[in-house]
């Protein structure tokens, strides 16, 4: 598909920063990961796990008060925190508050795997959107909470937001089917991008990267990783990259290319057929070594 004149074509992957000798877990990024619901507290696992994996220096999974503990037995290096629950295990109105407070102590906030679609959880996200006051990035049920949102909730923000959508999710996002995605799929996303002001990663076999005026096509990756979860380790992984300093375009870049390297690595070792998102965070630290990690 042919681009823009004016699209910058991306293909050098930034580095990560060398870290300073004297540096302390402060100094590498908080992330807050809001994610999580009954049923799915494997999301908020894999996320926050991603998020260490990705060298954040501090971790913390707020979820449901319901699936807290589970959420912290998946793990003993992030911290945790209990959000308030409405009676299908959800997240419940007042969880709002207590997001924003954690979020005003934290570097970056991914935000949406496996919270659900219950009556509150659009209520939720656009609250969060329009007063967090750090990059965002959002994925999964916070993406479907998207299209029941004011139009210019994205455009508005002034911190920067991280969309990672597969072309289903982008499909319901433009109003148009998977099938019109995966034919067009540079085109829409620019356009999109564009349009909502944000930085959006279309997921997918060669997942790209672009902000409306730069395009990042990304080369690794394998169809193993088509396995659920995946998508949960990338949103903790970016946001962790944007805790590190990186801006927000270089932290999806290096989040995606690093992603699909780690699969990579774990199919040539494993194989492509049986291989799990928990995999991937095996193989994480390997592939960011490549990037300076």
């Amino acid at each position: 598909m042919s681009t823009p004149a004016t699209l910058q074509l991306v293909a050098d992957v930034p580095k990560l920063p060398p870290r300073k000798p004297d540096g302390h877990k402060g100094t590498f990024g908080h992330v807050l990961v809001v994610a999580g619901s009954k049923g799915m507290s494997g999301a908020a696992v894999l996320c926050g796990s991603g998020a260490l994996r990705g060298g954040a220096g501090l971790v913390q999974v707020a979820s449901p008060a319901d699936i807290q503990a589970v959420v912290a037995a998946g793990n003993p290096c992030y911290l945790t925190a209990a959000l308030p629950v409405d009676v299908q295990g959800q997240l419940a109105e007042d969880a709002i508050p207590v997001i924003l407070e954690l979020a005003g102590s934290a570097t970056a906030l991914a935000l949406g795997p496996g919270l659900g679609q219950s009556g509150k959880t659009a209520e939720i996200v656009e609250f969060v959107l329009r007063q967090a006051a750090i990059p965002i990035v959002l994925d999964a049920d916070g993406l479907n909470a998207l299209p029941k949102l004011p139009s210019t909730v994205l455009s508005l923000r002034e911190s920067p937001t991280v969309l990672t959508p597969h072309p289903g999710e982008f499909a319901r996002l433009t109003k148009t089917s998977t099938a019109d995605v995966q034919a067009n799929r540079e085109k829409l996303a620019i356009a999109f991008a564009a349009e909502r002001k944000v930085i959006l990663v279309l997921k997918g076999h060669g997942t790209i990267v672009t902000d409306g005026k730069r395009l990042y096509r990304n080369t690794t990756g394998n169809p193993g990783m088509a396995t659920g979860g995946s998508g949960d380790v990338l949103t903790g992984l970016i946001a962790a990259l944007i805790g590190h300093g990186l801006a927000p375009f270089e932290a999806a870049q290096l989040g995606v290319c690093a992603h699909g390297r780690a699969g990579d690595l774990a199919a040539d070792e494993l194989g492509q057929s049986g291989l799990i998102a928990q995999d991937l965070l095996a193989y994480l630290p390997l592939a960011l070594r490549e990037h300076g990690g």
